[in-house]
């Protein structure tokens, strides 16, 4: 049987750890993933450091393959701009100029100029700092609006088409970029084909997470192959994803605990103290 792919997602930057700027990308990563039905297996968050990058994709890398590791930030042409460089370094590359990117940073020096404004030498070496990616890497799709930041992809033994290989994939940290990038490119040439949609069912319920326990047992004991979320709040979620008849069939299980709950005149009183606890 060919194995699943699956994904993970390295986040980068001391913006992000510091709190000075939320990460919106991996959520989004993870929702378009979840429709598309392939697995996201991490979120991992890391410092722009090189260590602290190769460290986190070794271990990706090392997780069951075929695999595609998805990079967010760290691809500008600013000194912690360290992204491109550390992924070569990890994957005991070379940095090597990629002709199409310095060309489309060559076009937006020779814009600048037209517009009067005075590129210096340290400027534009700065620029094509961008242009510089790990050996072997490959643009995924030609997308003019990406131009200067277009994601390149690094196939490592074979590359995610392989069972036991696994695609790197360095992605700008713009939120509008990466998801463009992935939407016109990475699900075409990386994911299309390899996804199982799972039917998801959701339960609110305005009782104590607990009050739920003896069916939740009862629904990961007796639907092994459904995934039982339960997620507390004033009003709780109980979260059910797998196969549509499995879900459905599981589903009619709380649904029928959950009304043999309400049939019980105590549960009025145990959902009201429930709900006073979450009053402003």
């Amino acid at each position: 049987m060919t194995a699943r792919l699956r994904v993970s997602m390295l986040v980068i930057g001391d913006e992000i750890l510091g709190g000075f700027v939320t990460d919106t990308n991996s959520g989004w990563v993870a929702r378009r993933l979840q429709g598309l039905g392939v697995p996201l297996d991490r979120i991992v968050t890391v410092p722009d450091d090189g260590g602290a990058i190769d460290e986190a994709l070794q271990r990706e890398l090392a997780r069951g393959r075929p695999r595609v590791v998805l990079t967010s930030g760290g691809v500008g042409s600013t000194p912690d701009d360290v992204t491109h460089e550390a992924v070569a370094t990890s994957l005991g590359r070379r940095l090597v100029l990629h002709p199409e990117i310095d060309a489309q940073v060559t076009a937006t020096l020779q814009r600048t100029v037209a517009g009067g404004v005075t590129v210096s030498p340290e400027h534009a070496r700065s620029m094509r700092k961008m242009a510089q990616v790990p050996e072997g890497a490959y643009l995924l799709c030609e997308d003019p609006s990406t131009a200067l930041s277009p994601g390149v992809a690094v196939d490592v033994d074979g590359g995610s088409g392989a069972s036991a290989g696994a695609t790197v994939v360095v992605l700008p940290g713009i939120p509008s970029l990466l998801q463009r990038i992935i939407v016109r490119c990475i699900e075409p040439a990386l994911l299309a084909g390899h996804g199982r949609p799972q039917h998801v069912v959701e339960r609110l319920h305005g009782y104590p997470e607990s009050t739920l326990n003896p069916v939740l047992t009862r629904l990961t004991t007796e639907f092994p192959d459904v995934h039982v979320g339960s997620y507390p709040g004033r009003e709780c979620v109980v979260r059910l994803k797998g196969p549509k008849d499995r879900v459905e069939e599981a589903d009619a299980l709380l649904g029928a605990y959950l009304d043999a709950v309400a049939a019980d005149p105590a549960s009025a009183r145990l959902q009201a103290m429930w709900q006073s606890r979450w009053e402003d």
